[in-house]
């Protein structure tokens, strides 16, 4: 097991190795394993002030947060991670609100269909339709920033992809934490990392991958985003942790965004493991939501 320079990673680490089952048990169900990932982002009470709101934004489900005194022009539109077999508004409402209050926006938390029950390109579809919602509520795409984690990082930039082929405006930025880009599930922090990221075993994002892709094609652009062109996209902040192994997709989508031309920027937070912003108990999360606020502002004004 390594030693990890941050106790409060170990503390997390030693927490959910406790809770794995005994080896040879068979994986629980997807549905088992949805109310754990939404119990898991469920760690505080909405904060005073902040209201929600449910809504749909182009026949998906999708809640609007709207903190006290943010600015209303300002828009950060949200798509979660879990592999695009979990997560929702429930897993990650707390990480959301802390996002849309740090950046004085208003947030919309987006639920787009789950494989395996609706495998790709169900999750891109939600997406786009969704963005071209907001869109036709008034929200101003230079005022607005396309936002997800692991999955949902891919999936934003796959939805800004797929809305500049529709012809759609383009958002003031993408904001990619950890984001799972290259369902080839394969780099050099696959190697590197494989006993320090305790969040993403090959297996499990194997996993992933057959429930969303089946047979399909892990080169397929719109599932894996580092083979897209992705000229036109609008300037993107990456943030991931130095001990996961997804760190292999953020460096491979900063490439091929450079290679296209766009304004790309890497954040490799050291001694940090995958989507660590998510997690309550880690004190490292408060800094790098400050850190993407700030680019927020930045970009959206």
């Amino acid at each position: 097991m390594p030693k990890w320079r941050n106790p409060e990673i170990a503390a997390m680490a030693a927490w959910l190795a406790s809770l794995a089952p005994p080896p040879g048990m068979p994986d629980p169900p997807w549905s088992e394993r949805r109310v754990g990932m939404d119990a898991m982002g469920a760690t505080a009470p909405v904060p005073d002030g902040v209201t929600l709101t449910p809504l749909t934004l182009g026949g998906v489900p999708a809640e609007r947060i709207t903190p006290a005194g943010a600015d209303p022009t300002r828009t950060i539109f949200y798509l979660h991670g879990g592999g695009y077999c979990l997560g929702g508004m429930d897993s990650h409402r707390t990480m959301v609100v802390k996002m849309a209050l740090a950046a004085g926006a208003t947030a919309f938390n987006v639920d787009y269909r789950l494989a395996p029950e609706h495998p790709f390109p169900a999750a891109v579809e939600d997406a786009v339709a969704a963005w071209r919602a907001l869109l036709a509520m008034g929200r101003d795409p230079a005022r607005t920033v396309i936002a997800g984690d692991s999955a949902g990082g891919g999936l934003a930039v796959a939805c800004s992809v797929a809305a500049r082929d529709a012809r759609l405006p383009m958002p003031a930025g993408l904001h990619l934490i950890s984001p799972w880009a290259n369902m080839q599930n394969a780099g050099q922090a696959y190697l590197a990392k494989v006993d320090t990221d305790f969040l993403n075993s090959q297996k499990l994002v194997d996993d992933f991958r057959a429930a969303y892709l089946g047979r399909g094609d892990p080169k397929t652009p719109l599932a894996s985003p580092v083979f897209a062109n992705l000229a036109g996209l609008p300037p993107i902040l990456i943030q991931v942790g130095s001990e996961e192994v997804l760190m292999s997709d953020s460096i491979q989508l900063a490439e091929a965004a450079g290679l296209a031309r766009v304004d790309v920027t890497v954040r490799i937070w050291p001694d940090m493991v995958h989507i660590w912003p998510f997690f309550a108990q880690l004190s490292a999360g408060a800094p790098a939501i400050a850190e993407s606020s700030a680019w927020i502002r930045e970009r959206v004004g």
